[in-house]
Order: structure tokens, then sequence, then C-alpha cells
């Protein structure tokens, strides 16, 4: 598994990939420097640099995220939003097939192993509120402005 930190609009962050690709990305401002890498995150670098200056607007590095099938349902879901638009998560957990697993879904996003990338900043609340993010609300705002000015 290798682990690269590098830093972004958004702060530092350490993803880890292994053969397969990208497994997980977090945003941590205390790691430690690691200069780790692979083709997956060497990738990543480059798609993110043009994500950041609008001129990406979709992901193509290889992901390998780990979780229950359940998730990877939901998480897969969420890499069909498109760009710039964003849905509440009743309307996820419809496109799910799963109408009452409103809170399930809403879950399986918080424990999204690779934020940004399966971008689970595009789902909202119902209400039209900007919910939750667990890399911090202004993470997501900033994502969702991002994206709005660029669409």
């Amino acid at each position: 598994m290798a682990q690269k930190t590098f830093q972004t609009p958004l702060g530092k962050i350490v993803v880890r990939a292994d053969e397969l690709g990208i497994c997980s990305l977090d945003f941590d401002e205390n790691a430690l420097e690691c200069q780790e890498s692979n083709v997956h995150i060497e990738q990543l670098m480059i798609e993110l640099e043009a994500y950041f200056r609008g001129k990406l607007k979709d992901f193509y590095v290889a992901l390998n995220p780990k979780g229950t099938p359940f998730q990877r349902g939901v998480w897969d879901i969420l890499q069909n939003i498109p760009y710039g638009k964003t849905i509440s998560y009743s309307e996820e957990s419809d496109i799910l097939k799963h109408p009452k697993a409103v809170r399930a879904v809403a879950n399986a996003n918080g424990k999204n192993p690779i934020p940004l990338i399966i971008p689970c900043h595009r789902v909202i609340a119902k209400s039209g509120g900007i919910g939750g993010y667990s890399g911090g609300l202004w993470r997501k705002e900033f994502l969702l402005e991002l994206e709005r000015k660029n669409r």
C-alpha cells in the first residue's frame, strides 16, 4: 500500500492506494509527510490539480474502496451525480431502491473512504440545507461553490 501526503486548496490530504486503485483519501492537517507513490496516486494528483482549476469534471483514476455491499452501492450512486449538481439523501435512497433507508444511506455517505473523488459533497438535505460532511462543512461548501461556478 502506497501513501502520499500533499497540499490542496482544501488543506493537506493523505491518499492511500494499492495496486488496484485509490483506497482512501483523508483530510489531515497534522499528517506526517509521506512520499510513497504508485501510478494511481500520481494520476490522482494530476486529476486533482485539473479539478481544482475547474478543468476536470469527472475523475478517471481507478478506485478500490473497502466497504460492505450496501456501502459500495451507495458510493456507486454518488459517482453518478453529475458535476455541479446535488441530490438529497432521500433521492439517493430512492435511486438505491431503498426509500426508507435514508439514515442508512446518509451513514454510508459519511463512511465514504474517498471523499471528493466519490463525491458525497453533492448530497444535501431534503430541505436544501447543506447537510454534513466528514471533511468539515467549509470543505463541502468550497467544493459545491467550485463546481457551481465551473459548470
